[in-house]
């Protein structure tokens, strides 16, 4: 299982789409890939962008299926992260962009 502190790419305010892009094809998919299941860990971050979760998660949700959600887990999430990753993540399954 591949484990990704968010945090100590993103720091506290994860905004930076850049950095989501970067841990998506450099961390998430090879992880994906090779078999291994997911957790994106959010312990200490106190809020993300819709965009940054956008460039973490959408292009998976494109590329794979919903049904790669069952191979990622979103750790230590407050409440207003968690809020965040459901709005993207229903937004993609209605087919957005």
């Amino acid at each position: 299982m591949k484990r990704i502190h968010i945090r100590t790419h993103a720091g506290v305010f994860a905004e930076n789409k850049d950095i989501a892009r970067d841990l998506r094809l450099k961390e998430i998919i090879p992880a994906l890939e090779g078999g291994e299941d997911v957790v994106l860990d959010f312990e200490r971050v106190e809020a993300v962008t819709q965009s940054f979760i956008h460039a973490l998660i959408s292009d998976l949700l494109r590329k794979y299926g919903n049904d790669i959600l069952d191979r990622i887990e979103f750790k230590s999430c407050n409440e207003t992260v968690r809020k965040i990753i459901t709005i993207v993540v229903d937004y993609m399954q209605e087919g957005g962009d």
